[in-house]
């Protein structure tokens, strides 16, 4: 099962951080690593820093943008310390660990975390189901991102261990890159019908994000869906002048 959970990297700076995730991941039996583009890897400080987690660091998955990272996973949670404009559902560590175990035994799932000088951004926030925190000091909440990998990865080891999880969702609901095409189209189809400009309705498009993401669709819903979008994006074009 921990070959489902990826932990997701997105724009590491110092590729010595790199090396200590791995290393926290493999003392608690963690072993896929995704890489978005990371600013150095491979790297010889990586290495030495990984401290026998080079197999890791072998297997890691190199991609070139979050969308590569997170295809396939039919969640994923972001750590992020910032609070969002729009409200969205937030984990402690140990909260997201036992839905992400959960999560695991039907598929793969994510765990993403930032860059370490600005965290991920929002447009990679959006494309999170759930935001995940640690309570830290309220005027000190900065973590080293291999330090909080290494808080979440041992909340995933104690929860397995101790066979603690919240119950999965058993249906099939649909991938990430599944659901993100489906709002891809929504966003076009109310541009086309003038319900919305997506470009001024940034915190309307989050809503709608957040509304879809809480509701988890699976592929026969978000089919119909996108029949509906067709037919409006079909009459939109007969009714032009």
């Amino acid at each position: 099962m921990s070959g489902n959970i990826r932990i997701v990297l997105v724009e590491t700076t110092h590729p010595g951080n790199i090396g200590a995730v791995a290393r926290a991941m493999k003392t608690m039996a963690l072993t896929a690593l995704y890489l978005v583009r990371p600013k150095v890897f491979p790297n010889a400080e990586c290495t030495a820093r990984a401290c026998g987690a080079d197999d890791l660091l072998a297997t890691a998955q190199v991609c070139e943008d979050l969308d590569q990272a997170l295809r396939g996973c039919r969640l994923v949670i972001g750590s992020s310390a910032r609070q969002r404009s729009v409200e969205w559902p937030t984990l402690d560590p140990r909260q997201a660990a036992r839905r992400l175990l959960a999560e695991a035994e039907q598929g793969p799932v994510a765990l993403v975390f930032g860059r370490e000088s600005s965290g991920l951004s929002n447009a990679e926030l959006d494309r999170c189901h759930l935001l995940a925190q640690v309570p830290t000091h309220p005027h000190f909440s900065s973590l080293n991102v291999a330090a909080a990998v290494q808080l979440f990865a041992y909340e995933l080891r104690m929860a397995s261990l101790e066979g603690v999880a919240v119950v999965p969702e058993g249906r099939a609901v649909a991938e990430a890159e599944v659901l993100e095409a489906m709002l891809e189209h929504l966003t076009e189809t109310l541009r086309m019908i003038g319900f919305a400009d997506p470009q001024q309705s940034r915190k309307l498009m989050r809503r709608l994000r957040r509304m879809f993401q809480r509701a988890r669709p699976d592929h026969h819903e978000i089919n119909i869906l996108r029949g509906i979008f067709r037919s409006a994006q079909h009459l939109a074009r007969r009714l032009q002048p």
